[in-house]
């Protein structure tokens, strides 16, 4: 269960913990938090944050002010600030064109959702010359796994014309090990693939500082 703001040690709340160790001390959850400022009467911001940072994971870069605001505590003064910010890291750190030669090369763009409490499964759709196109959430699963279906990850990348897709998706746990699960999913979706002419390149597991590789450990 997460915790209210005021059951936090002063010193480790997500404004205090920014300023003592850096943005990047600080997960999804609690950026958000400090974004927000404060929550209301009924609602903690911590518990707000949450909220919205699983919204975000649903809508993505998409989100729009429409969708903050239908939450108590978010106005119009808090949504565009939030959107703002999305608008301004998106300028600057962009995903597309993106060179990948390498299963970690992808690591960077979707190293953030690894201390994510449920399975994120991400598609990043490639070109014909591996460059990232697009970078989507498909599914938000349970604690161990993330239900998902070939036509969700191909549904984008022929949208985007790929010529082929990148899967991957945090083990909460930790660990790295394939579930039978994934295993699969991965030769499903090398099938669905191979029919419409999309190669499914790799699809790796990661936590917060190592990543396993389909491709890599020649399971693909």
């Amino acid at each position: 269960m997460n915790k209210t703001i005021k059951q936090i040690p002063e010193a480790d709340r997500p404004r205090e913990k920014l300023m003592r160790k850096g943005a990047p001390a600080l997960n999804d959850q609690e950026l958000l938090a400090v974004l927000l400022g404060k929550g209301t009467p009924n609602i903690d911001v911590m518990t707000l944050a949450g909220n919205l940072e699983r919204l975000i994971d649903e809508k993505g870069l998409e989100v729009t002010a429409d969708d903050l605001t239908q939450f108590e505590g978010v106005g119009e003064a808090k949504a565009t600030l939030i959107l703002a910010a999305i608008e301004f890291a998106r300028r600057r750190i962009k995903p597309e064109g993106a060179k990948i030669a390498t299963p970690s090369d992808l690591l960077p763009h979707v190293r953030h959702y690894a201390d994510r409490k449920q399975e994120h499964f991400l598609c990043a759709t490639i070109n014909g010359a591996n460059e990232i196109l697009n970078i989507r959430v498909v599914s938000i699963g349970l604690i161990d796994r993330s239900p998902v279906h070939p036509r969700e990850v191909f549904a984008d990348a022929l949208s985007d014309r790929a010529c082929g897709v990148i899967v991957a998706h945090n083990h909460p746990s930790g660990g790295l090990e394939p579930s039978l699960g994934d295993i699969q999913i991965t030769a499903q979706l090398k099938a669905a693939g191979a029919i419409l002419g999309i190669e499914l390149l790799d699809h790796i597991i990661f936590n917060r500082t190592e990543y396993y590789s389909f491709l890599e450990e020649g399971r693909l």
